[in-house]
């Protein structure tokens, strides 16, 4: 609560982190509420959820990417990143099996629901899921470029974001896959510029220009 007050305050930019749209949207309309009973104007404040994206030519073969890296995780190092989060020792878990019930402790109660969640909606067996964990687990675009524009568009005109910091997998090829792939499909839908607005990134970002504390802005076009 006291970051996001500071936030609502000070920032300009704001690196989130949400799993899912439900909860960006709710992160948003907080942050920048906060924002309006200050003062501020919404558009003040940009918020950028972290966005880890995996393209592929069929929704198939960008879960077989995923899937690949999330092998590539030492499995003890998953196994104690899956402990942390359910707030239990899972080392002793079948890891070819199910996740089993999970009784409740004092640690925190979202990011352990969050964990069942994600292992009975992606069918995800122990090792699997640990190897996510110890990797990546937080919002992620996995599929082909329109997927991946699908749901992009949804979270810009639903606020659930301004836009996003796009993380990819692997460079270069991650970064080609998208530039190539997605950027084009987004530019089609108009939701991705097709030239920079400005020389600067904050005018790029559509962000005005603070007053200077130290000099009127009159006394600065008259000098300049």
């Amino acid at each position: 609560d006291v970051g996001r007050q500071l936030a609502a305050e000070t920032a300009e930019v704001i690196f989130a982190a949400p799993p899912d749209l439900a909860s960006g949207q709710r992160f948003l309309a907080d942050v920048k509420g906060r924002a309006e009973k200050l003062g501020r104007a919404r558009d003040d404040i940009k918020i950028l959820p972290g966005a880890f994206v995996i393209v592929g030519d069929s929704v198939e073969e960008a879960r077989a990417k995923r899937a690949k890296l999330d092998s590539l995780v030492y499995y003890e190092s998953g196994i104690a990143s899956l402990s942390i989060a359910l707030g239990h020792d899972a080392s002793g878990f079948d890891p070819d099996g199910p996740l089993p019930d999970i009784p409740e402790t004092n640690a925190s109660k979202s990011s352990r629901e969050r964990v069942i969640e994600l292992a009975r909606s992606e069918n995800l067996t122990v090792r699997q899921l640990a190897q996510r964990l110890g990797g990546y687990s937080g919002l992620a675009f996995v599929g082909t470029p329109k997927t991946i524009a699908d749901e992009m568009e949804e979270w810009l005109l639903t606020d659930g974001s301004d836009g996003f910091n796009v993380m990819f997998p692997y460079l270069p090829a991650g970064l080609d896959d998208f530039a190539e792939k997605v950027v084009p499909e987004l530019q089609r839908r108009g939701i991705f510029r097709r030239d920079y607005e400005g020389s600067t990134l904050r005018e790029n970002l559509g962000l005005k220009r603070p007053p200077n504390r130290f000099f009127e802005e009159e006394a600065v076009r008259k000098a300049g």
